[in-house]
C-alpha cells in the first residue's frame, strides 16, 4: 500500500496541479503589486511577495517531470490571460479588441501545447 499524498507538500502533488498552483498564485502575486502602489502599502507588498515565492517554488517542481519549455509557456500564457481579466474586472482596465484577440490566440497557443506538446 503507498504512502497517502501530503496535501501540504507541493513535491507530491501532480504536476499539473503544481503548475496551477503556480499559476494562480503568480496572478495574486501580480495583483497584489499593482494593489501595493509602489510598496508603499504593506499587506499588498507582503502578499506580492509571498506570491511570487510559492509560485516560482511550484514553477521550479513541476520542472521536474514536465520539459521547461511547456512549463514555462503554460506558465506564462495562462498567467498573461488571468491578469488581463484580472485587470479588466478588478481594476476596471479596457481590453481592445486587439486585446481580445491576443488572448484567444494565447488560450489557443496553450491548448496546443496540452493537447500536442
Amino acid at each position: 500500500m503507498s504512502n497517502p499524498v501530503n496535501i501540504w507538500n507541493p513535491s507530491q502533488w501532480s504536476p499539473w496541479l503544481t503548475l496551477s498552483v503556480a499559476i494562480v498564485t503568480e496572478v495574486l502575486a501580480t495583483s497584489s503589486l499593482k494593489a501595493s502602489d509602489g510598496f508603499t502599502r504593506l499587506w499588498p507588498s507582503l502578499g506580492a511577495a509571498l506570491g511570487y515565492v510559492v509560485s516560482l517554488y511550484c514553477l521550479s517542481l513541476t520542472q521536474r517531470v514536465i520539459p521547461v519549455g511547456v512549463v514555462y509557456a503554460i506558465w506564462s500564457g495562462v498567467g498573461i490571460v488571468l491578469i488581463s481579466l484580472m485587470g479588466w474586472v478588478v481594476f476596471d482596465q479596457l481590453l481592445s479588441p486587439m486585446a481580445w484577440l491576443g488572448i484567444a490566440l494565447i488560450v489557443t497557443g496553450v491548448a496546443v501545447l496540452q493537447l500536442w506538446a
